[in-house]
């Protein structure tokens, strides 16, 4: 227990085999139940967590019959920890590089009633600087950034890619878990549906870990980017509709598809302005007004949008 709440820790492992014992040993004595969910590893991960649990009550082996993905691992802890009552639950990897330590830093906020959902950040303590990644990764989460903040309506956070969170019952209990992302890119995924059911998102500062010979990370600069963008934007659709339409009307769902449907005229009138002008003739004045007029106003709605989308976000 945990300033009176039962605390839940959800550990996504496939072939983890080396590192799920540190990762295990590591876990502060106030959590109260630990869930290792084996995504079909071909390593022997869960004959050394079976090993390990014996006689630990508090440890237990969820396994899946196919690898379905870590998001769908963590679901399934999820949907154990309400069955066990926990009032909090924590994810964190298989691979020992999340500082469990700094556990209470994404549990208090969601027991202080400031959070529903909590998230690492390791730039915010300064020990991820983008100085030290290729700059195709930087690209690449730069990319995801911008893109996960206007398909969740979150522009407050940043690092979306991390995996150490936490979350409350009630919001478990509350998202449609079937409709989430279940492979790589669930972090961003996580966030839409927070956002779609209204609940209240933090970013906190923690320690990044790294350890030498050990992959460090899925992502895989702008190739991860292309990977995850069709999801984010079916993603923003979604929540438009979800929250704005059906949820809780808001005209700022008129601004964003007018702002789209003019930004994409325009862009179709300019090319055909420049493929005009090579084909050796001469667009009219009036055309290139029209053009104009379209991506500006068209941009305008977008921003527009976007204003009044951060500003439901932080109701």
């Amino acid at each position: 227990m945990y300033r009176d709440n039962k605390i839940g820790l959800v550990i996504p492992a496939r072939n983890e085999e080396k590192l799920i014992i540190p990762t295990l040993e590591g876990v502060p004595g106030y959590v109260d139940a630990i869930y290792v969910v084996d995504d079909k590893s071909t390593d022997g991960t869960g004959k050394i967590v079976t090993d390990y649990s014996a006689g630990k009550k508090k440890v237990k082996l969820l396994s899946h019959s196919e690898n379905l993905g870590p998001g769908a691992a963590i679901i399934t802890g999820y949907h154990e920890s309400v069955h066990d009552n926990c009032d909090v639950v924590v994810v964190c990897g298989g691979d020992n590089q999340m500082p469990l330590e700094q556990m209470t830093k994404l549990i208090d906020p969601i027991i202080d009633g400031k959070a529903d959902y909590t998230k690492g950040n390791r730039f915010m303590e300064g020990s991820e600087r983008l100085s030290d990644m290729p700059l195709t990764r930087v690209i690449g989460n730069t990319i995801i950034s911008l893109l996960t903040k206007i398909a969740s309506g979150y522009y407050k956070i940043f690092d979306v890619v991390d995996g150490f969170t936490a979350i409350s019952k009630k919001a478990i209990q509350t998202v449609h878990w079937e409709k989430a992302w279940k492979g790589y890119g669930y972090p961003m995924d996580f966030l839409v549906q927070m956002n779609i059911y209204r609940f209240r998102v933090m970013d906190i500062p923690r320690r990044a870990i790294y350890l030498a010979g050990v992959r460090q990370s899925q992502i895989k600069g702008l190739s991860y980017a292309f990977k995850v963008s069709p999801m984010l934007l079916r993603n923003f659709f979604y929540r438009m509709y979800k929250r704005y339409f059906i949820g809780d009307f808001h005209p700022l769902i008129f601004m964003y598809f007018s702002g789209m449907i003019l930004m994409i005229a325009g862009f179709i009138i300019g090319i055909d302005i420049v493929l005009t002008k090579l084909s050796g003739l001469s667009p009219t004045g009036a055309t290139a007004i029209l053009c104009a007029l379209f991506l500006i106003f068209g941009g305008q709605l977008l921003l527009f949008g976007m204003l009044f989308d951060m500003m439901e976000g932080q109701a």
